[in-house]
């Protein structure tokens, strides 16, 4: 379970969130929802370490992490795998390669230097590609591959590190709608195959109701809306988005989304 205690972040007179408490249950797929600067991705950068708390402590499993440093917070990282929005992936290198970027924590310094791929590292790699239809890509350069497809790579990147908590920071703020739903449609099959929590940040609410099975709705850095998605009614939204509230709501048409597939083709 991930808790988030009085967690607040501060940058100079400026509170970009401010006293956020959550509970988080193992295998949830969660969407974080409101306007541009209501503090969803600093929320999602504080729970990955990638931005420090100025209050609060964030426990998971009932370890404390706000603290971790060094080799402690690396693996915390591995655990908790960020998805962006801009796909962060090395242009000039191959797919593959990008993918396995997602294993350098698990391994000794000396091979994480060299870059030195076991056999297994590469069939993990692999195996997570071909999950999303992207191994035949594996040795083409990440650079020459459509949006969709990078995010694509980018999750298969964070499948590897066998986290038990996916971050997707606006995963498909710059996709178009056929690559929007297969990027969703891949979030929701490595959270109902695999089982690992997914705490999305989303602007769309009818993907948000489409793939989440709960939304924390944030304004002004502060939780303002926690509950199921059937809760949210437009009146909520609307005191959730204002004036915007008509225009989010019909953002994007509401895909099916694809459920779990049969069988595992990567051990997590």
């Amino acid at each position: 379970m991930l808790v988030m205690e009085g967690l607040t972040c501060r940058f100079g007179d400026k509170v970009a969130v401010s006293d956020v408490n959550l509970q988080i249950g193992g295998g949830a797929f969660v969407g974080v929802i409101g306007r541009s600067g209501a503090g969803k991705s600093t929320l999602l950068r504080m729970v990955n370490r990638l931005q420090d708390p100025t209050g609060g402590r964030i426990l998971y499993d009932g370890r404390d992490v706000t603290g971790l440093k060094g080799q402690a917070l690396r693996q915390w990282r591995a655990q908790a795998a960020m998805v962006f929005q801009q796909f962060n992936l090395v242009g000039r290198l191959d797919v593959l390669t990008n993918v396995l970027m997602g294993r350098l924590s698990t391994m000794p310094a000396w091979r994480a230097l060299s870059k030195s791929w076991s056999a297994d590292d590469k069939a993990m790699a692999l195996s997570a590609l071909d999950q999303f239809d992207m191994a035949s890509f594996a040795g083409q350069r990440a650079d020459s591959l459509s949006g969709g497809q990078q995010q694509r790579v980018a999750i298969a990147r964070a499948l590897v590190q066998e986290p038990g908590l996916i971050l997707a920071d606006e995963p498909i703020a710059s996709l178009d709608p056929r690559n929007t739903k297969v990027v969703m449609d891949a979030l929701l099959r490595i959270n109902k195959h695999f089982g690992i929590t997914v705490l999305c940040n989303l602007h769309s609410l009818d993907l948000a109701r489409t793939y989440c099975d709960r939304l924390v709705g944030m304004a002004g850095g502060r939780v303002v809306f926690d509950g199921a998605p059937a809760a949210l009614t437009e009146d909520v939204a609307r005191d959730l988005y204002g004036l915007e509230a008509g225009e989010v709501m019909d953002v994007a048409p509401r895909p099916e989304p694809v459920g779990a597939p049969a069988e595992a083709a990567v051990a997590v």
